[in-house]
């Protein structure tokens, strides 16, 4: 008798659990839903209230607003963002991986001291970086394009502590049998220990590709060109005067959002595996 009461009140805490869970998840993805559901409304409709999530009337207009208004080119935009986060994760994959094994599996003068360097940079506000940044890019004449964009991204010094923790967690036999067999450490890092590092270095792609998805800032202040902007920023350009196109701004959110639940969605398992295995050590 005392088992099955014990077994009710599991069932019945789990129950409540599951329901406050899921009532929660309602609540976090209602805003993803308002902004789908206001992509397919008319421009009145959208902030009707009471909110209705089935569009009383059905429409595409909205998207044919994101591409084709005069002066504003979406799609070119789409483009921008898709080279600059191509450029950025292939320069970032490499840099930070082999700043990695070199802090991780090669042994110099002074590693500890200017690995405790950088990680002091860690420190610094990035919002204090900006003005600094603004005036170097100026001085070697890389404002106004995307590389101002990459470059910050691609020298990642958080990344470079996550992966090099993953690195050391691969065994120095491994490494000491290639040396044995004649690898250099170039050989050694792209044939042995990088293959290992998958779960961690997918995980570095997937962050870097949502904050560089999503960043306004930095376009905002170091790109001028329209034609060269950037999705986030672009967004914010379907306004006339005081008048907000909602509708339209809805449609080009939906556009930019979908990208980044595809690479999640695609990575999800490695992300999960490389947050659980890139634990500190030593």
């Amino acid at each position: 008798m005392k088992r099955k009461n014990k077994t009710r009140k599991v069932t019945f805490v789990s129950v409540f659990l599951t329901a406050i869970l899921f009532a929660i998840g309602l609540f976090f993805i209602f805003p993803f839903l308002f902004m789908l559901s206001s992509s397919f409304k008319p421009t009145a409709e959208v902030m009707k209230f009471p909110i209705n999530l089935i569009p009383e009337t059905f429409t595409f207009r909205n998207f044919e607003t994101v591409f084709n208004t005069e002066g504003l080119d979406f799609g070119r935009w789409y483009v921008n963002t898709i080279v600059m986060e191509i450029l950025t994760i292939l320069l970032k994959t490499f840099i930070v991986t082999i700043t990695g094994y070199a802090f991780a599996k090669i042994k110099f003068r002074g590693r500890n001291f200017i690995f405790l360097i950088l990680l002091t940079a860690l420190m610094i506000p990035g919002d204090i970086m900006i003005i600094p940044r603004y005036i170097i890019f100026s001085k070697i004449n890389i404002t106004n394009s995307m590389w101002s964009m990459i470059l910050p991204y691609t020298f990642d010094i958080y990344f470079v502590f996550l992966i090099r923790q993953f690195f050391l967690s691969v065994p120095d036999s491994l490494t000491e049998a290639a040396k044995i067999d004649g690898c250099s450490h170039f050989k050694t890092y792209y044939r042995i220990v990088l293959p290992l590092a998958k779960p961690a270095i997918i995980t570095m792609i997937l962050f870097t590709f949502v904050w560089a998805w999503n960043d306004y800032m930095t376009p905002y202040i170091f790109i001028n060109d329209v034609k060269k902007q950037m999705l986030t920023v672009g967004m914010q350009l379907f306004t006339v005067g005081s008048r907000q196109n909602y509708g339209a701004q809805m449609a080009a959110a939906t556009l930019i959002l979908l990208p980044i639940i595809g690479v999640f969605l695609f990575c999800q398992r490695f992300f999960i595996q490389g947050i659980a295995t890139s634990g500190v050590k030593g």
